[in-house]
């Protein structure tokens, strides 16, 4: 087991998109619980290109707590991203990524702490049920999790977000990852290490709406399953197999019967532009689905950054761009 420092500095990172009025609260319950814990800390905001005055707001409370260092995005360049920009500025022993909206309990980091120091390098929160979600996000959630465990060779954890601690060997292996298209739930499952999960009940959100629209999540979805898994391409081989072979005893059937005089020339004309129908859309859900591979691909060679800095900002340089 690596030895465990006794005073660790714990890195807080927290990405944000127009969460003003949000981010002061955070900031006040979170201090409760490092002064609780008794460790020394340091709150890394990864302002995602917010419009609002979330950064107006960051700045204003790091002129008050010299803690408190923001990582401003050029531009909006998604929640993975910016999760990634703060795993890159922060500078703890250990990392603690965690939304602004308080519905994964600061209080969590003392039991987190407790694991890390018994020799774990990855402590996740493990939600004990959605109660708090809407139906729909409670099915395709439980959906999803089932999908990409039965199609990747990396299970990732049901009911886990990306609130966690990280050692700092864990995040220094994360950044080591080239790839463009990040699905942090599965790098934080693929890289490994001793890991153990901390259950807890998930309160309903502190301030403001969730960004998360059904569309995104959906996108977000399918950019998991086709970054950790080439099972869907694997599964339309066999659908083509299945489809011709069917179409082969379908066709000797038919041809038997001519044959015998038992059908006319010319059979129903329905049935023949059914079968033309489901066929095409059968190529064309495998070309579409061929085609979020290729997209991926060329995003990956095209070897643009991740995101894009406008600045970082630590207690000295607090002056706003």
């Amino acid at each position: 087991m690596l030895e465990r420092t006794a005073d660790p500095l714990v890195s807080i990172v927290v990405p944000v998109f127009n969460e003003e009025g949000a981010v002061g609260k955070f900031v006040s319950t979170m201090s409760d619980v490092v002064r609780e814990a008794g460790v020394r800390a340091e709150f890394v905001f990864a302002n995602d290109g917010s419009t609002d005055n979330t950064l107006v707001d960051l700045f204003d409370l790091q002129a008050s707590d010299p803690r408190v260092r923001i990582v401003n995005l050029s531009r909006n360049f998604g929640k993975e991203a910016a999760l990634t920009a703060g795993l890159a500025e922060s500078r703890g022993h250990v990392v603690v990524p965690i939304d602004v909206d308080l519905q994964d309990p600061p209080q969590l980091l003392i039991p987190f702490l407790e694991k890390w120091r018994a020799g774990y390098d990855v402590v996740y929160g493990v939600r004990k049920g959605r109660d708090t979600d809407g139906f729909v996000k409670r099915i395709t959630a439980n959906t999803f999790y089932r999908i990409f465990n039965a199609l990747s060779p990396t299970p990732i954890p049901e009911n886990v977000g990306d609130f966690r601690l990280i050692d700092r060997r864990v995040v220094d292996a994360i950044l080591s990852m080239g790839e463009r298209n990040r699905f942090m739930k599965g790098l934080f499952a693929w890289v490994g290490y001793p890991s153990i999960g901390v259950e807890f009940e998930r309160p309903e959100r502190a301030d403001g709406q969730s960004k998360w629209t059904l569309w995104r999540l959906w996108n977000f979805a399918l950019d998991g399953i086709t970054s950790f898994s080439t099972a869907p391409l694997r599964i339309w081989t066999y659908i083509g197999i299945t489809l011709a072979g069917a179409c082969s005893i379908y066709a000797f059937v038919i041809l038997t019967l001519a044959i015998t005089g038992r059908i006319d020339d010319a059979p129903g004309f329905a049935s023949q532009l059914l079968v033309i129908l489901f066929l095409g859309a059968v190529q064309l859900i495998a070309l579409g689905l061929i085609g979020e591979y290729l997209a991926r691909v060329l995003t990956e060679t095209k070897q643009r950054p991740v995101y894009i800095l406008e600045g970082v900002y630590d207690a000295p340089d607090n002056q706003a761009p």
